[in-house]
Protein backbone atom coordinates (compact mmCIF):
# COMPACT_ATOMS: atom_id res chain seq x y z
CA UNK A 1 0.00 0.00 0.00
CA UNK A 2 2.88 2.66 0.87
CA UNK A 3 1.21 4.59 3.32
CA UNK A 4 1.56 4.43 7.22
CA UNK A 5 1.03 6.46 9.74
CA UNK A 6 3.17 8.59 11.61
CA UNK A 7 4.11 5.62 14.32
CA UNK A 8 5.02 3.50 11.09
CA UNK A 9 1.32 1.74 11.13
CA UNK A 10 0.20 0.51 7.28
CA UNK A 11 -3.18 2.06 6.38
CA UNK A 12 -5.41 0.99 4.09
CA UNK A 13 -7.31 2.84 1.84
CA UNK A 14 -10.22 2.98 0.21
CA UNK A 15 -9.87 2.86 -3.61
CA UNK A 16 -13.30 3.75 -5.67
CA UNK A 17 -14.15 2.23 -8.92
CA UNK A 18 -15.41 4.22 -11.58
CA UNK A 19 -19.37 2.67 -11.95
CA UNK A 20 -18.68 0.64 -9.24
CA UNK A 21 -20.47 0.66 -5.72
CA UNK A 22 -18.20 2.08 -2.99
CA UNK A 23 -18.61 -0.90 -0.68
CA UNK A 24 -16.99 -4.40 -0.29
CA UNK A 25 -17.11 -7.64 1.56
CA UNK A 26 -14.64 -10.36 2.79
CA UNK A 27 -15.87 -13.48 4.44
CA UNK A 28 -13.52 -14.65 7.61
CA UNK A 29 -11.29 -16.80 7.48
CA UNK A 30 -10.71 -17.53 3.79
CA UNK A 31 -9.86 -14.02 2.20
CA UNK A 32 -7.99 -10.20 3.72
CA UNK A 33 -9.25 -8.68 6.45
CA UNK A 34 -9.07 -5.07 4.10
CA UNK A 35 -10.49 -4.52 0.64
CA UNK A 36 -6.50 -4.44 -0.42
CA UNK A 37 -3.62 -6.11 0.31
CA UNK A 38 -1.51 -4.87 3.57
CA UNK A 39 1.78 -5.75 3.74
CA UNK A 40 1.25 -7.21 7.33
CA UNK A 41 -2.89 -7.21 7.78
CA UNK A 42 -2.35 -8.58 11.64
CA UNK A 43 -2.02 -4.92 12.83
CA UNK A 44 -2.98 -2.21 10.80
CA UNK A 45 -5.84 1.34 10.32
CA UNK A 46 -7.56 2.26 8.07
CA UNK A 47 -9.29 5.36 6.32
CA UNK A 48 -12.96 3.95 5.88
CA UNK A 49 -15.80 2.69 7.88
CA UNK A 50 -15.81 -1.28 9.23
CA UNK A 51 -18.12 -3.96 10.44
CA UNK A 52 -16.80 -7.22 11.68
CA UNK A 53 -19.14 -10.01 12.60
CA UNK A 54 -17.82 -12.88 13.96
CA UNK A 55 -20.61 -16.21 13.76
CA UNK A 56 -18.10 -18.44 15.23
CA UNK A 57 -14.83 -16.81 16.97
CA UNK A 58 -12.83 -16.99 20.46
CA UNK A 59 -10.04 -15.06 21.21
CA UNK A 60 -8.81 -11.57 21.34
CA UNK A 61 -7.93 -8.72 19.58
CA UNK A 62 -6.74 -5.17 19.81
CA UNK A 63 -8.23 -2.42 19.12
CA UNK A 64 -6.61 1.22 20.21
CA UNK A 65 -4.51 -0.63 22.87
CA UNK A 66 -7.01 -2.25 24.15
CA UNK A 67 -7.61 -5.86 24.75
CA UNK A 68 -11.33 -7.02 23.47
CA UNK A 69 -12.57 -10.74 23.50
CA UNK A 70 -14.55 -12.11 20.45
CA UNK A 71 -17.10 -14.60 20.62
CA UNK A 72 -20.24 -15.87 18.84
CA UNK A 73 -22.33 -13.40 17.85
CA UNK A 74 -19.88 -10.43 18.49
CA UNK A 75 -20.18 -7.29 16.09
CA UNK A 76 -17.66 -5.01 16.07
CA UNK A 77 -18.04 -1.64 15.13
CA UNK A 78 -14.72 0.68 14.00
CA UNK A 79 -14.41 4.24 13.10
CA UNK A 80 -11.52 5.58 10.99
CA UNK A 81 -8.03 5.61 12.06
CA UNK A 82 -8.86 2.98 14.91
CA UNK A 83 -5.69 0.40 14.71
CA UNK A 84 -6.13 -3.29 14.91
CA UNK A 85 -3.79 -5.39 16.07
CA UNK A 86 -4.05 -9.51 16.09
CA UNK A 87 -2.02 -11.07 17.95
CA UNK A 88 -2.45 -14.32 16.64
CA UNK A 89 -3.78 -15.21 12.79
CA UNK A 90 -7.04 -14.37 11.83
CA UNK A 91 -8.61 -17.66 10.71
CA UNK A 92 -7.50 -18.78 14.74
CA UNK A 93 -10.16 -15.98 16.03
CA UNK A 94 -12.63 -15.83 13.54
CA UNK A 95 -13.44 -19.27 11.87
CA UNK A 96 -16.72 -17.99 10.05
CA UNK A 97 -17.38 -13.92 10.20
CA UNK A 98 -17.51 -11.38 7.59
CA UNK A 99 -15.99 -7.91 7.53
CA UNK A 100 -17.78 -5.12 5.55
CA UNK A 101 -16.13 -2.00 4.41
CA UNK A 102 -17.16 1.65 2.97
CA UNK A 103 -16.53 4.94 3.05
CA UNK A 104 -18.54 7.52 5.54
CA UNK A 105 -20.14 9.12 2.34
CA UNK A 106 -21.57 5.90 0.90
CA UNK A 107 -25.35 6.63 2.20
CA UNK A 108 -24.90 10.34 2.57
CA UNK A 109 -26.85 11.50 -0.83
CA UNK A 110 -26.36 15.31 -0.65
CA UNK A 111 -25.40 17.36 2.24
CA UNK A 112 -22.06 16.06 4.19
CA UNK A 113 -23.59 16.59 7.53
CA UNK A 114 -22.19 16.02 10.79
CA UNK A 115 -22.32 11.94 11.99
CA UNK A 116 -25.17 13.02 13.91
CA UNK A 117 -27.10 13.61 10.85
CA UNK A 118 -27.77 10.37 9.60
CA UNK A 119 -28.78 8.15 12.73
CA UNK A 120 -27.38 5.15 10.77
CA UNK A 121 -23.78 6.16 10.95
CA UNK A 122 -24.70 6.79 15.13
CA UNK A 123 -22.58 3.72 15.79
CA UNK A 124 -19.23 5.03 14.82
CA UNK A 125 -19.93 8.50 15.67
CA UNK A 126 -17.24 8.24 18.46
CA UNK A 127 -14.31 7.48 16.09
CA UNK A 128 -11.03 6.90 17.52
CA UNK A 129 -12.23 7.06 21.02
CA UNK A 130 -14.15 3.83 21.57
CA UNK A 131 -14.97 0.56 19.56
CA UNK A 132 -17.93 -0.83 20.02
CA UNK A 133 -18.88 -4.42 20.68
CA UNK A 134 -22.47 -5.01 19.96
CA UNK A 135 -23.95 -8.36 20.42
CA UNK A 136 -26.36 -9.97 18.21
CA UNK A 137 -28.85 -12.20 19.88
CA UNK A 138 -29.04 -16.05 18.84
CA UNK A 139 -32.14 -15.92 17.75
CA UNK A 140 -31.18 -13.21 14.97
CA UNK A 141 -27.88 -14.87 13.84
CA UNK A 142 -28.82 -16.50 10.77
CA UNK A 143 -30.72 -13.10 9.52
CA UNK A 144 -27.17 -11.27 9.89
CA UNK A 145 -25.94 -13.98 7.65
CA UNK A 146 -28.22 -13.74 5.03
CA UNK A 147 -28.11 -10.32 4.98
CA UNK A 148 -24.19 -10.31 4.64
CA UNK A 149 -24.51 -13.16 1.94
CA UNK A 150 -27.16 -11.21 -0.13
CA UNK A 151 -24.60 -8.48 0.26
CA UNK A 152 -21.92 -10.27 -1.41
CA UNK A 153 -24.16 -11.64 -3.71
CA UNK A 154 -24.92 -8.67 -5.35
CA UNK A 155 -21.18 -7.36 -5.42
CA UNK A 156 -20.11 -10.79 -6.60
CA UNK A 157 -22.57 -11.38 -9.22
CA UNK A 158 -22.70 -7.70 -10.78
CA UNK A 159 -26.00 -7.66 -12.65
CA UNK A 160 -28.19 -5.00 -13.94
CA UNK A 161 -28.74 -2.66 -11.36
CA UNK A 162 -26.40 -4.11 -8.93
CA UNK A 163 -24.56 -0.76 -7.56
CA UNK A 164 -28.07 0.10 -6.59
CA UNK A 165 -29.22 -3.29 -5.00
CA UNK A 166 -25.68 -3.34 -3.16
CA UNK A 167 -26.37 -0.10 -1.27
CA UNK A 168 -29.53 -0.93 -0.36
CA UNK A 169 -28.49 -4.20 1.19
CA UNK A 170 -25.95 -2.10 2.83
CA UNK A 171 -28.33 0.27 4.22
CA UNK A 172 -30.89 -2.32 5.31
CA UNK A 173 -27.44 -4.07 6.71
CA UNK A 174 -26.98 -0.50 8.78
CA UNK A 175 -30.75 -0.42 9.76
CA UNK A 176 -30.02 -3.82 11.47
CA UNK A 177 -26.80 -2.19 13.56
CA UNK A 178 -28.41 0.69 14.54
CA UNK A 179 -31.78 -1.46 16.19
CA UNK A 180 -28.78 -3.05 18.28
CA UNK A 181 -27.86 0.13 19.60
CA UNK A 182 -30.72 2.12 20.87
CA UNK A 183 -29.02 4.07 23.31
CA UNK A 184 -26.22 5.18 20.52
CA UNK A 185 -28.22 8.65 19.62
CA UNK A 186 -28.93 10.15 23.39
CA UNK A 187 -25.26 9.32 24.30
CA UNK A 188 -23.86 11.31 20.69
CA UNK A 189 -26.68 14.06 22.17
CA UNK A 190 -24.63 14.37 25.73
CA UNK A 191 -21.09 14.36 24.12
CA UNK A 192 -19.19 16.81 22.58
CA UNK A 193 -21.14 16.35 19.11
CA UNK A 194 -21.98 20.06 18.88
CA UNK A 195 -18.41 21.29 17.49
CA UNK A 196 -18.08 17.97 15.09
CA UNK A 197 -21.81 19.32 13.70
CA UNK A 198 -20.58 22.94 13.75
CA UNK A 199 -17.37 21.37 11.55
CA UNK A 200 -19.22 19.12 8.89
CA UNK A 201 -21.70 22.54 8.18
CA UNK A 202 -18.99 24.59 7.65
CA UNK A 203 -17.60 22.52 5.32
CA UNK A 204 -21.09 21.97 3.49
CA UNK A 205 -21.57 25.25 3.38
CA UNK A 206 -17.59 26.33 1.86
CA UNK A 207 -16.07 23.23 -0.15
CA UNK A 208 -16.82 25.02 -3.14
CA UNK A 209 -14.61 28.00 -2.50
CA UNK A 210 -11.10 27.73 -1.78
CA UNK A 211 -11.66 27.08 1.84
CA UNK A 212 -8.40 26.38 4.08
CA UNK A 213 -8.21 24.86 8.00
CA UNK A 214 -7.06 28.00 9.17
CA UNK A 215 -11.12 29.68 7.23
CA UNK A 216 -12.65 26.45 9.00
CA UNK A 217 -11.37 27.50 12.81
CA UNK A 218 -11.88 31.00 12.06
CA UNK A 219 -15.50 30.43 11.48
CA UNK A 220 -16.13 28.24 14.59
CA UNK A 221 -13.68 30.81 16.96
CA UNK A 222 -10.86 27.93 17.22
CA UNK A 223 -7.15 28.19 16.35
CA UNK A 224 -6.45 25.63 13.62
CA UNK A 225 -4.43 23.29 15.94
CA UNK A 226 -6.85 22.63 18.56
CA UNK A 227 -9.83 21.87 15.25
CA UNK A 228 -7.20 19.48 14.29
CA UNK A 229 -6.69 17.58 17.16
CA UNK A 230 -9.95 16.92 18.15
CA UNK A 231 -11.73 16.23 14.48
CA UNK A 232 -8.62 13.75 14.22
CA UNK A 233 -8.90 12.36 17.81
CA UNK A 234 -12.72 11.99 17.36
CA UNK A 235 -12.94 10.87 13.44
CA UNK A 236 -9.06 9.87 12.68
CA UNK A 237 -9.19 12.19 10.26
CA UNK A 238 -8.02 15.47 9.59
CA UNK A 239 -10.09 18.86 9.04
CA UNK A 240 -8.30 19.12 5.52
CA UNK A 241 -9.34 15.06 4.68
CA UNK A 242 -12.64 15.55 5.22
CA UNK A 243 -12.94 18.78 3.15
CA UNK A 244 -11.21 17.01 0.26
CA UNK A 245 -13.27 14.07 0.16
CA UNK A 246 -16.46 16.11 0.26
CA UNK A 247 -14.82 17.98 -3.08
CA UNK A 248 -14.27 14.89 -4.27
CA UNK A 249 -17.81 13.41 -3.22
CA UNK A 250 -19.13 16.42 -5.59
CA UNK A 251 -16.76 15.66 -8.30
CA UNK A 252 -16.88 12.54 -8.60
CA UNK A 253 -21.05 13.10 -9.14
CA UNK A 254 -20.61 15.92 -11.11
CA UNK A 255 -18.42 13.40 -13.27
CA UNK A 256 -20.73 11.02 -13.48
CA UNK A 257 -24.47 13.18 -13.56
CA UNK A 258 -23.53 16.30 -15.75
CA UNK A 259 -21.25 16.96 -18.82
CA UNK A 260 -19.60 19.81 -17.11
CA UNK A 261 -16.05 20.09 -18.45
CA UNK A 262 -13.15 18.87 -16.00
CA UNK A 263 -11.84 22.17 -15.63
CA UNK A 264 -15.85 23.32 -14.71
CA UNK A 265 -16.28 20.60 -12.29
CA UNK A 266 -12.96 22.14 -10.44
CA UNK A 267 -13.97 25.49 -9.83
CA UNK A 268 -17.29 23.82 -8.77
CA UNK A 269 -15.69 22.07 -6.29
CA UNK A 270 -12.99 24.46 -4.76
CA UNK A 271 -10.00 24.22 -7.04
CA UNK A 272 -9.19 26.97 -9.14
CA UNK A 273 -6.40 25.59 -10.62
CA UNK A 274 -8.11 22.73 -12.70
CA UNK A 275 -4.53 20.84 -12.92
CA UNK A 276 -4.08 20.83 -9.34
CA UNK A 277 -7.17 18.97 -9.54
CA UNK A 278 -6.69 16.29 -11.90
CA UNK A 279 -3.75 15.85 -9.82
CA UNK A 280 -5.60 15.41 -6.29
CA UNK A 281 -8.66 13.43 -8.23
CA UNK A 282 -5.75 10.78 -9.18
CA UNK A 283 -4.27 10.82 -5.82
CA UNK A 284 -7.48 10.39 -4.20
CA UNK A 285 -9.08 7.79 -7.04
CA UNK A 286 -6.08 6.33 -8.83
CA UNK A 287 -7.72 7.67 -12.61
CA UNK A 288 -8.16 10.82 -13.81
CA UNK A 289 -11.58 12.39 -14.22
CA UNK A 290 -11.84 12.18 -17.72
CA UNK A 291 -11.15 7.85 -17.03
CA UNK A 292 -13.60 8.18 -14.01
CA UNK A 293 -16.41 9.79 -16.34
CA UNK A 294 -15.88 7.03 -18.90
CA UNK A 295 -15.77 4.05 -16.34
CA UNK A 296 -19.51 5.48 -14.80
CA UNK A 297 -20.43 5.74 -18.13
CA UNK A 298 -19.42 2.23 -19.73
CA UNK A 299 -21.02 0.84 -16.34
CA UNK A 300 -24.51 2.48 -16.83
CA UNK A 301 -24.97 1.13 -20.63
CA UNK A 302 -24.18 -2.27 -18.98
Amino acid sequence: MGRRTAGGVPVAVYRRGPGTPPVAVSRLPDVALTPHPLPRPQTHTHDFLVLLYADRASGTFVIDDRKWSVTDGDLFVVAPGQVLSFPAEVADIVTDGWVVFFPADVIRAGAYASWRAHPLLFPFAAGGERAQRLRVPPGERNAWLDRLSALDAELQGRRTGYPEAALAHLTLLLVAVARLTPDVAGELRSADEPLLAAVFDVIEERFADPVSLADVAAALALTPGHLTTVVRRKTGRTVQQWLTERRMQEARRLLTETDLTVAAVAHRVGYPDASYFIKRFRTEHEATPERWRQGASESLSR
